[in-house]
Formats: C-alpha cells, structure tokens, sequence
C-alpha cells in the first residue's frame, strides 16, 4: 500500500509504529464484543481482534482466563518484535494496545516477564526432560556461624499513621502517606531504619465479596476498601525490630492504581513516595514533639543508617530512590523536592522488576529470586547483579538469592489465601486441565508452604540488614555465594552468587575478548546462532532478561558444548587483569536445569606463559521446567594455591581454560573473578546521571518543524552511556556509545515534523539509554510524539448491489469524506433480521464465512448468530472499499431471505445517525 509519511527522522527513526507505556492500565471492555478480523491481513488468531477507525484504532486480545493484576508488564509481539504495552480493562481479560500505523500482524504473542499469556501449556501428557530428577530439591548447605533469622531481645511495639496525601507528577489523583511502624521497646540511643514498599497488586476490594469485587483504581469506588498490601510484611518488621530495628511498612495503593499510562511504570512515582516518608521520619528524628502518636513509642531513627526494602515494582522502586539520594531527578518529574536528610546503607529487592534495567552500582544490594514466580516469571531482578559489572567503583556487594520453590506472592501476606483480608491466590497457578508442574505445583516436593517461603525471606531480608547496615561480616557467607545456609530458613533451598566486594580482576564475556573453543554469545538475539540460549530450550535464563530492544550489545556469556571430554574452552581479555590478593578463582557458571555434576577442569595462564592447573568444580543445575527461569549461575570457587605455588604472576593473568570432563553437555560462563573474603564499605562515586524526556507536539496544518529528543546530563564527572535509536518501522535499533559529561547533549536525534490536514495516526519516535561505566540512567526512554491534530474523516455506508439470486454476491461501499494519509479499519455488524426470514450460515460461501468469523457452517444457524463482526480496510489515499458478501445456490425453495448491516464503533454497537442497511436474496429462476 501507499502511505504517505508526513514525519522523517534525519539521523534513524525511533520506536515501533504500535506504541504503549509500561504497567496495566484500566480500559471499558465492550460488552458482546465478537471476534473482529482485518481484510487487509489474515485472519487474526483466537482472541485477537482490532476495533475502531481513526484514533481509536486497536489491537485487542481477550483471554479465556482472568489475568490478574501483577508487576511484570504485559507485552504485544509480532514476529518477536515488541509492539507495545497494551492497557488491561477492569474485567482482568482484555487489553488494548493503540495501532499507530500498518504493521503487520503477524505471529502475534503476548508476554509477561517473557512468559506467553496466549498459549497453553503443553498439555500433550510429554514429561520434561529430566523431570523426575525436576522434583528433587538441592542438598542442603552447611550451616553459617550466625543465623540471622532467630529473633532479637527486643519486644516490638506496632503502630500505623496516615498523613495528608502527596501530588506527585503525572499522577491525577493525590497518593496516600500511610504506613505500619514496628519498632523496638527498651533500645537506647538512635535504632536504624528499615523501609519496605510493596509492589503491583489490587487495590481496592468488597469486605465478604469475590475476586471479582477485587480491582486496580484509585480512589477506592463506593462500597469497597483499599487492600492494606503494606501490612503483608509485619513478619519481617517483627523479626528486624526485636533486633532492634525501627522498620516501616508504607502503602503505595494510589500509585498502583494510577501508573497504567506512566512511561517508566511508575518508577519515579515510587521512589518519590521512598522519599516523601524518608523526609518525614528526618522531621520526626529532628523534631520528636511533631510525630505522629505511632511515632514517638518507636525507638528513635537513626536517618543515617537506612535499609530500604522492595518487593515486585516496590523493588525497581527503591532502587530508584537510592539512586535519586544520590544522584537528584530533573525537578519537574519528581515528586520530592527537598534536602536528601539520610543515607541508604543497603537494599532488599524481592522479586523484584527492572524495566529500565539500570541498578545502582554504588549501594550494595540483595536481590530474593523466587524460583516459581509466576509474576515477574523471568526473574530479571537478576539484572541488579549482572548490570552493575564495570559500571562504578565495583566495592559494593550485589548479590542474587535463588529461593527454590518460592512463588512471587506469597512474600507478603496480604497476597496469600488465608492470611490476607481481601481475596488474594498463588501467582503460580495450576491449570487443572493440564499436568502438574513437577517443580512449582503444590503438591510438588521442590514448592514452598507459605509459612517456609515466608520465614525465608524474613531470614534473608535480616541477613541483608546485618550485613548492610549493621557491618556484621559474619552473615556475609549466606549472600556472596559461599554455600551457606541459616537454619531458621529451612527447608528451603536457597542459593547464592555475588559480585562486588573484594572480587578482583574480572573476566567479562560482554567485554571483547577472544574465546576459543566455545563461543562468545549474545543475551538478547534474534539469531539462533548468535543468541546464548536456544529458543526451544525448556525454561528460560534470569541473566538473559528481555529489554526495549531485539537484539542488545554489552549482554553476552560463554557458551560451552562437547561431545568428547577433554574440549578446552579458552577466555582471553583484551588485556591481562589481576587476582592479586585473592585466594581463589570465583566462576560463575549454569548448566541446564536438572543435570547434576558437570566437571570443570579450571586453569589460568599468565603473560609469560606460565600455566597453572586449579582444580575441578562440579555443576549442578536447578530444578526445572519449561515455566520456570532456571538457567541461572551457580558460584563455584576453586583456590589459587597451585598458580602461587607454580609462581604464576597472578598481577596479570591473560587467560581462562575450562575443560569438561564429562561425555557431553553444555555449560554457560558469566563471569569469573579473584575472590576474597570481607566487605568493603561501599562509598558511592560522584557520577553523571542521564534522564530521557518526552516531547509531544502537534503536526500543524503546513510546513515542517524539527523538534529534538530531550536528553539531560546532571551530576558530575563523566561516563559511557549506550543509546538506542529505535526503527519505528523494523523495531531495530541503531547503537551509539557516547561519553555523556554534565550540561553536554551527549546525542542528538532531530525529528522533522510535516503539517498536512490529513487525519493520520500519531507518530512516536524514541531512545532508550544504558549505562556502560562511570554513569546512572534515570529515565531510560523517551522521545518525540506528533500528535495527529486532522479530524478523521466521516464514513458512510451505500448499496452497491443489495438484491441478488442465489449464487450472487451482496456489496456494500463504504466511503470517507476525503482521504486519510494512513489505513482506515472500519468495523461492521451483522444484526438480527427484525421481519421476514434471515440468511443462514449455509446461504454463504464456507470460505468467506471461515475467514470472517473463525466459524463453520454446520450447525446452521442465523447468519446473526455467527460472531460476524468484521472491518474492510480503506487503503491510504483512497475513499472507497466495497465489504462483499458472496451466497451460494440450494435446491430448495425459500422466500427471500435478508441481512442487516451496520457501521459500528469499537463496542460493536451501531453507530448513531448511520442507517442500518439490508441486503436480500432471492431464489435462482428454476
């Protein structure tokens, strides 16, 4: 087809012609709305349709089940590109995603956290490979010296204030200031503070109704009650403050039921709430008569040693009020604008989402991975470790706790059947048509009771405080991969990896070294060949979370396959790094899931050539299955003693050599490191801070504007920062590494923008940004919107041939007032006959009937009665398109027989002040 463009971007285009902001947002389903196809494509698959004309042209997918409100966000694909982020309605089935343009719909998916929505299981009875090997946990880990689970000498007191609620921008109705505070009684001097946010769930539900009373707005409706999400952690609150913690739990309700249509999916909102409370407890600190009454029977705060804790979105929330502490927001997106009173000494991230994929390197971090998530279900929290490699300073702790058999919800007891007040359920649901999952059923011996999962996480929430906070290095074996474990955990299976601390050297897959012997692969490719992980793996990779992009640079791992024993894989850097005070060689290493005991030779060779033999390491992977993310790292360490002993220079060492020992398998290297014990304090370096802004404008009626992408630098010092240009038409994106410095505009995208009055969509065009080293992304995406500002042009519907014989074919024309500059999609209905006798599904071709509706002929009914409620595509440019109704002959004699034929909006209702037409068929002269 033709169409013209009235936009060009004079460097590349940016974002996909379908656009979307992150999060779920609240859209009107329509009521008896049927499958609706597009003559200009194929016939759309089950649950797919595309309603409305002009502006209000949309992609719509309705789901046999409820999809219920959750952190990951839900995504469109076509052909493995991202489409956009579409809008959940309230009836928790349907979701909408605005067509801006005439891409092709083609292999539609839907994807939360890389988990499809619009498939079903595999329900052909085939077991996964390994999968009764699949049911049996890990052995357990020798226990630590200091368990930080077992409860404190303090007795707790517990209180709850509600203060005047916060405007924060972008947000149209104010958000609440309350918490739950448990505190310590009898704790002299100043105690430190402990802030949890929960994450994305319902917020508002009906005291004694269903699920079906459960919804996402703000306020809360006639008739229902905020759900109090932030009281699911008081476990944890209790257990931190007999330590003698101070600790509160605040509530993020009317940000959950507003940050549908927020681009970074309510991020910013997040940590501007973080810091809102944080304000108000240094007021308290400072002036103790101006507390609340729950206040002042808590022990005092002390402001200057903060943990701050964060499950699902409330996660990738606090991660973003660390980095705003440190490195201040552009004023105009954030809702917090005073003095930064406190210092955040660690945090506890939970299940945790990261759309933005932007950690802070320079505050040390725990990261709880639930092995059967069914929310966040990719795990990508695991990008708060693997992202912070080579960023900053590399002294602060990060670590990844893979808690076997835990779910996303049940972390919070305000989301666990049973426990919580309003009706909650277990994300990693069972479908009773298919088979059990042999790792995360309820009934399987890897999953979790609540009260296990729960009692975990508390114990490693504490073990991030002690560590963090209260400098206890004891407890640093539970997090840094040391194969630990604290008792009062138990039976949970948890494993640990780290990087930061006293890690040293470093060899870095996503660096440019040279690997033999296997082979250097790419997280994120549309290449089987170059991508780490097959597409018909079963399962998926944490370390290999999607982004905004297809493809991504920067993100990669060594890729190890044998078929013999004894096929040497050699990793060398571009130039020699140092284990220099280590005492062992710290890999991290994955093998599939539900295979045990790979062998690993390991040796390391320096610039003079010597060579030296450590050791072997054995790998175990995870339990697993095609629903669970268990391509995840092990750490194994082997000592240095051999290459000292063989007087290596371990000052520069320029290669690895892993050797498999085994038949045949596979393995994946992350990274590998001089590894030492200790924890070094973590001091944050002062970094440039890069933030993306949107522009919208309008199209105008004549001549050409060129308008630029906002890109601010703040802070100081300077960085490398990869930014992606986005094709809007291939969704590709064009790469350009850039050294970002203050007050710089460190790359500049024109857009130029043609007025016409031509109705047309609007036009997107973005960039998204990452940090490489010595830099923090804020706002990660942003870009150019023109908005359309022509009315769509009016539509009629006129009989071309209205009266046929048998065999003969019914055609309307639908004609627009003047011709758009983009593809118009008008929807049509079929309507009952009100007299006389109506059309049939055997009065039509079969054909014609199977690509409209999806339907056969048999049984036969009312053509009414056959979800015909079809579009006809008006091409750009042009007026005009006939809709055509093809019959065929019988041998029976009939009286004549009718349909009705309307325009309709996106609701299948029937335009006003558009007259329904009729169309007759009459018997073939005998």
């Amino acid at each position: 087809m033709n169409r013209t463009r009235r936009i060009a971007v004079t460097t590349v285009a940016v974002l996909a012609a379908l656009a979307g902001t992150p999060g779920l947002a609240q859209a009107q389903h329509p009521a008896k709305a049927e499958p609706l196809t597009q003559q200009a494509d194929s016939a759309l698959p089950p649950g797919w349709r595309v309603t409305g004309k002009g502006l209000a042209r949309e992609l719509v997918w309705r789901s046999d089940r409820a999809v219920p409100v959750g952190d990951a966000r839900v995504e469109f694909r076509a052909a493995g590109r991202l489409l956009g982020i579409p809008k959940a309605a309230k009836d928790g089935h349907t979701f909408r995603l605005a067509l801006r343009g005439a891409t092709p719909l083609k292999d539609l998916q839907v994807l939360a956290a890389g988990r499809r929505l619009d498939a079903s299981a595999d329900n052909t009875g085939k077991k996964p490979k390994n999968s009764l090997k699949a049911a049996q946990p890990p052995a357990p880990l020798p226990a630590n010296s200091v368990d930080p689970g077992r409860p404190g000498g303090y007795r707790t007191v517990t209180g709850e204030y509600h203060l005047d609620p916060v405007k924060l921008p972008g947000f149209a109705q104010p958000v609440e200031m309350q918490a739950v505070v448990v505190a310590p009684t009898g704790a002299t001097g100043r105690r430190p503070l402990a802030l949890f946010l929960h994450g994305r769930h319902p917020t508002c539900f009906k005291p004694g109704g269903s699920e079906d009373d459960v919804t996402l707005e703000w306020p809360c409706s006639a008739g229902t009650r905020p759900i109090p999400s932030h009281k699911g952690y008081l476990k944890d609150q209790k257990l931190l403050a007999s330590q003698g913690y101070v600790t509160v739990s605040i509530s993020a309700n009317g940000i959950n039921g507003q940050d549908g249509d927020i681009e970074d999916g309510g991020a910013q909102a997040r940590s501007s709430l973080v810091r809102q409370h944080l304000a108000k407890w240094a007021d308290w600190a400072a002036h103790p008569g101006t507390a609340p009454a729950a206040v002042p029977d808590a022990a005092e705060a002390d402001l200057s040693r903060v943990l701050l804790v964060g499950h699902s979105r409330g996660g990738e929330g606090v991660n973003r009020a660390a980095m705003d502490s440190l490195y201040p927001p552009p004023a105009a997106q954030d809702g917090y604008r005073g003095p930064v009173r406190w210092k955040i000494r660690g945090t506890v991230l939970i299940g945790p989402t990261i759309f933005g994929q932007n950690p802070v390197a320079d505050v040390p971090s725990t990261t709880i991975l639930p092995g059967c998530d069914g929310d966040v279900s990719d795990l990508q929290g695991e990008v708060y470790v693997d992202g912070t490699r080579g960023v900053s300073r590399g002294t602060a702790l990060h670590s990844a706790v893979y808690v076997v058999g835990a779910n996303h919800n049940f972390f919070n007891t305000e989301w666990t059947p049973g426990k919580s007040e309003a009706p909650s359920f277990d994300d990693f649901w069972d479908d009773p048509e298919q088979r059990p999952d042999p790792v995360c059923s309820t009934s399987a011996r890897t999953r979790l009771t609540a009260d296990q999962q729960h009692q975990a996480g508390a114990t490693y929430i504490a073990a991030a405080a002690r560590l963090f906070v209260a400098g206890d290095d004891r407890v640093r074996p539970l997090l840094d991969g040391s194969g630990r474990r604290a008792p009062s955990a138990d039976p949970a299976r948890v494993l640990t990896h780290a990087v930061g601390a006293r890690r040293t050297g470093g060899f870095l897959p996503d660096a440019p070294v040279k690997v033999t012997g296997g082979r250097l692969c790419s997280a994120l490719d549309p290449d089987p060949a170059v991508a780490c992980l097959d597409p018909d793996a079963t399962g998926r990779s944490p370390h290999f979370a999607r982004w905004w992009t297809e493809k991504e640079a920067g993100r990669g791992a060594v890729a190890l396959k044998w078929s013999a024993p004894g096929a040497t894989t050699k990793v060398s850097p571009p130039a020699p790094v140092s284990l220099s005070g280590a005492k062992s060689l710290a890999l991290r290493v994955f093998v599939p899931p539900n295979t045990t005991g790979t062998p690993l030779d390991v040796a390391v060779t320096d610039s003079s050539g010597h060579r030296a033999e450590l050791g072997q390491v054995k790998v175990d992977g995870l339990p697993g299955t095609e629903r669970t993310s268990s391509y995840w790292a092990r750490e194994l360490r082997v000592p240095l003693t051999a290459a000292i002993r063989a007087g290596l220079d371990l000052r520069h060492v320029k290669s690895l050599e892993l050797t498999p020992r085994s038949p045949s398998g596979q393995a994946w290297l992350m990274d590998s490191w001089g590894w030492a014990p200790g924890t070094p304090t973590a001091r944050a370096a002062s970094l440039p801070r890069v933030d993306i802004g949107r522009l919208t404008v309008k199209e105008g009626d004549s001549g050409t504007l060129t308008y630029h992408i906002p890109v601010q630098v703040s802070g100081h010092g300077s960085g490398k920062v990869r930014f992606s240009v986005l094709d809007p038409d291939t969704g590709q994106a064009k790469d350009k590494l850039v050294t970002v410095r203050p007050g710089s505009a460190p790359i500049d995208v024109p857009v130029k923008v043609k007025g016409d009055t031509r109705f047309g969509y609007d036009e997107q065009y973005d960039i998204v940004a990452k940090a490489v080293r010595g830099a923090v992304i804020g706002s990660y995406r942003g870009g150019v919107t023109a908005a359309n500002d022509d009315p769509a042009p009016a539509v009629t519907l006129t009989p071309v041939t209205d009266r046929v014989t048998e065999g003969g074919t019914l055609t309307w024309r639908i004609s627009l007032s003047e011709p758009a500059e983009v593809d118009i999609l008008q929807p049509m209905r079929l309507l009952p006959v009100t007299e006389g006798a109506e059309l049939s599904t055997k009065d039509v071709d079969p054909q014609w009937l199977t690509d409209h509706a999806g339907e056969l002929p048999d049984p036969e009914r009312a053509l009414s009665l056959a979800n015909l409620w079809v579009g006809t595509d008006i091409p750009a440019g042009t007026t005009t398109a006939d809709f055509t109704v093809p019959t065929v002959k019988d041998q029976l004699a009939e009286p004549a027989e009718s349909l009705r034929l309307a325009l309709t909006d996106d609701n299948a209702e029937p335009l006003p002040d558009h007259p329904v037409l009729t169309g007759t068929v009459v018997d073939a002269p005998q």
